[in-house]
C-alpha cells in the first residue's frame, strides 16, 4: 500500500527535497511502499556522493536572447545548497537522476575544467568575451572548499587577463577575495550574491546548505572592500513568503557594500513546479494555494513561462508592481550602476618560463 504523507518529525534534515521523483526522460516511476517493518525508507541525514566526470570541453555557448552573456562555465552538476526552488534541478533528469534529492546529494565535478579552459581560451581564433559562472548550479556550493575546481580556473583566467562575471550565494567565495580583488583593479571581475531573504528561518527551509543571509551580507562586504563590483541579486522573488522583503533586502545590500541591484521573480520550469508545490504543503501549508495563485497571475496563469522576453521577467500586473518597487528602490538607494563593462583588451597568454622579455 501507498505510505501516507510524511510525519513533520521525518523531514529531512538540512535538505529542501523530500523524495526522488523520476526525471522526465525515465521510463520507469517508482513509489513508496510499507514492507511492513516501520523503517523509515530514507535515514534522517544524508550523506553527499561527489562523482567525478573527465569533461571534454568546459566552455557552454548560448544565443538565448534574455540572456547577458553568450559562454559559461559550471564546475559542477548539481548542487548541495539544496535550494528547493533552483530552476536547475531539471538539468540532472540528463543524468538519469532525479531532480530532487539526487540533485542535492549527487553531484557531479569536473577536475579537468581548469584544463580544458587554458586550452580553449588558447586556441588559435579564440575571441575573448566575459565568461560566466553559476548560471546553472553554484560555483562555490560547499564541496568547492576542498576541491578547489572554481580557483583552479580563477587561477587560469587571472592568469591570462580574462575577464568574467559570476553568480553565487557560497561563502567560499571569500576564500577567493585575492584573485577576485585582483581581477577587478583591472576591470576583469564582477560578482552577484544571490539574496533571497533576510529571514533566517525561512533561509534555512528553502535554501538547508546555503549561507545564513548575514553570512551573504558579509560576502558581499569582503568582496565590495577588495574593490570587486557586487550586484545583489533578489531572486528568486516569491510572491506571498518574501516579496514585502524586497527594499529591506536592497537596503542591506548596499549598506554592506553592493553598487547595483537584479531581480527576478521565481520561475518553476518542469519538475521545479511539483517538488515546490510539495515543499509548500510541508513548510507552508496555509499558505500554499496562494502562494502558488501569486505565482500563476505573473506566469500566464500556468507554473512556468519559458518564453524569451517574459521567463526571467514575468507579466500581469502583479508583475508590473513589483518592477515598479523595484525601481523606485534602486534609484532611492543609489543602485542603478548598469553591468559592469568588463575589459577584454588585456587578453593575452602569460609569460612561460624561457619567454624572451620584451625591452619596450
Amino acid at each position: 500500500m501507498r505510505l501516507p504523507p510524511r510525519n513533520p518529525d521525518e523531514i529531512l534534515r538540512a535538505r529542501g527535497a523530500d523524495s526522488r521523483p523520476a526525471g522526465r526522460f525515465e521510463p520507469y516511476r517508482t513509489e513508496r511502499e510499507d514492507d511492513g517493518w516501520d523503517i523509515p525508507e530514507e535515514q534522517a541525514l544524508l550523506r553527499t556522493e561527489v562523482t567525478q566526470e573527465r569533461a571534454r570541453s568546459i566552455i557552454a555557448r548560448n544565443s538565448s536572447p534574455d540572456i547577458p552573456f553568450d559562454r559559461s562555465i559550471n564546475p559542477y552538476r548539481g548542487c548541495e545548497h539544496g535550494c528547493i526552488y533552483c530552476f536547475a534541478r531539471p538539468s540532472h533528469a540528463y543524468l538519469g537522476l532525479s531532480p530532487g534529492l539526487d540533485f542535492e546529494t549527487r553531484i557531479v565535478a569536473k577536475p579537468n575544467a581548469p584544463e580544458l579552459l587554458e586550452a580553449e581560451i588558447g586556441r588559435r581564433g579564440y575571441a575573448v568575451a566575459p565568461i560566466a559562472f553559476g548560471t546553472n548550479t553554484d560555483p562555490y556550493q560547499p564541496v568547492e572548499a576542498r576541491l578547489g575546481i572554481m580557483r583552479s580556473c580563477l587561477q587560469v583566467l587571472h592568469d591570462w587577463n580574462h575577464p568574467l562575471s559570476l553568480v553565487t550565494r557560497g561563502a567560499t567565495v571569500m576564500r577567493d577575495a585575492d584573485l577576485l580583488g585582483a581581477m577587478a583593479a583591472k576591470g576583469q571581475a564582477m560578482v552577484c550574491i544571490s539574496l533571497t531573504t533576510l529571514d533566517a528561518d525561512l533561509a534555512r527551509q528553502m535554501e538547508p546548505r546555503a549561507p545564513a543571509p548575514s553570512t551573504r551580507l558579509r560576502m558581499i562586504r569582503v568582496l565590495s572592500d577588495v574593490g570587486v563590483p557586487v550586484r545583489v541579486m533578489v531572486a528568486p522573488i516569491i510572491p506571498v513568503l518574501t516579496e514585502h522583503e524586497l527594499e529591506r533586502i536592497m537596503q542591506a545590500a548596499r549598506d554592506a557594500g553592493a553598487s547595483a541591484a537584479g531581480m527576478i521573480p521565481i520561475r518553476l520550469p518542469l519538475e521545479v513546479a511539483p517538488l515546490f508545490r510539495d515543499w509548500l504543503e510541508r513548510h507552508h501549508p496555509g499558505k500554499a494555494a496562494h502562494v502558488m495563485a501569486r505565482i500563476q497571475a505573473m506566469r500566464g496563469g500556468r507554473d512556468n513561462d519559458p518564453r524569451f522576453g517574459s521567463r526571467m521577467r514575468g507579466e500581469g500586473p502583479e508583475a508590473d508592481l513589483l518592477h515598479q518597487r523595484f525601481r523606485l528602490a534602486r534609484k532611492r538607494l543609489g543602485l542603478q550602476r548598469e553591468s559592469e563593462v568588463l575589459d577584454c583588451s588585456r587578453f593575452a597568454p602569460p609569460p612561460r618560463a624561457g619567454d624572451q622579455l620584451s625591452l619596450f
